[in-house]
């Protein structure tokens, strides 16, 4: 029997988050004994290989001079952030916790939307944005037992991927999105190396770290190309909420791995931002805009699928 092109899709969507997460999980299992500036740029190296060699192969290499643009290094100092702040608070708190503040993403492009690039927002989107953030207090706890200064870095990631998102937008759309890619992955290794040489912090690196960092990049790729799958085989509205698979993929691998339990209270946040991010997108599709864009992807940034705006 033959499968719809949306369950496909939807299958892709969950392959790429487990994807994705599963890179996650090999960064943590190195414990902290790399600097981060020293994973970003290890990591970032083959990840951007990888990238040029499709590029190449796709014959886009030839307009690398076109990424020389404000926005471009705007969106690429967005994902710098969010990778340095990610990868620092992902050696200190547990994967669930990490993946469930992640999910507030859609939320705070939606918010830097409306307020920076002045489009307009619903009533009831605002009250699901702010529902949504209070859920994410939830998740953090401030002023409580449980509460962990390192969830702050993740709110300052989510931004930062935020205004990466936001800028993602605002690219012509004749700027092939694998080229912004490319871009992005050299960003992240040369300023992962600049910062490793400024602490003058880099460390030996032995055969398994160095696996499990080419590993680590492998599934990230295998993230990314099964992202572009998902979102150039499904309807948008279809594919995108598969993407909070991402939060049962980390629990699990928390638990499985690393032996972490969420709490209660880590769970009920996570179901309030799910709650209102899928009714952010509702929001967003019946009010007849070209939606999702980059909120509808991982954190780690809409990688090269063309934009479906």
């Amino acid at each position: 029997m033959p499968i719809s092109a949306n369950i496909r899709a939807s299958l892709f969507m969950m392959l790429s988050m487990s994807g994705f997460t599963v890179n996650d999980l090999f960064i943590k299992s190195l414990d902290g004994n790399l600097p981060t500036g020293q994973i970003m740029a290890i990591r970032g190296i083959f990840l951007s290989v990888m990238i040029a060699l499709i590029a190449l192969q796709q014959g886009v290499l030839k307009r690398f001079a076109e990424l020389f643009t404000p926005l471009v290094a705007l969106r690429s100092a967005g994902e710098v952030g969010a990778t340095l702040l990610f990868l620092t608070a992902l050696t200190i708190l547990p994967c669930s916790t990490i993946s469930a503040i992640l999910q507030s993403l859609p939320l705070a492009v939606a918010l830097g939307g409306a307020l920076i690039l002045k489009e307009p927002i619903g009533w009831r989107r605002w009250i699901a944005i702010l529902i949504g953030f209070i859920g994410v207090l939830i998740i953090i706890r401030p002023g409580i037992d449980g509460f962990h200064p390192a969830s702050i870095l993740m709110i300052f990631s989510v931004l930062f991927a935020a205004g990466r998102d936001l800028a993602t937008r605002c690219l012509p759309k004749e700027l092939p999105s694998l080229l912004v890619s490319l871009a992005t992955a050299l960003s992240i290794c040369l300023v992962g190396a600049a910062l490793s040489t400024a602490q003058s912090n880099w460390q030996p690196v032995d055969n398994t770290q160095m696996g499990t960092l080419f590993i680590a990049a492998c599934f990230l790729f295998f993230g990314y190309q099964f992202l572009v799958l998902a979102m150039r085989t499904g309807e948008i509205a279809y594919v995108v909420p598969y993407r909070y698979t991402s939060l049962l993929w980390a629990m699990a691998g928390g638990y499985f791995i690393f032996a972490e339990v969420p709490d209660l209270y880590t769970l009920i946040g996570s179901a309030i931002v799910v709650a209102t991010g899928l009714f952010t997108l509702y929001r967003e599709l019946t009010s007849g805009r070209r939606a999702i864009t980059s909120t509808s992807l991982h954190a780690r940034g809409n990688v090269w699928p063309e934009r479906k705006k």
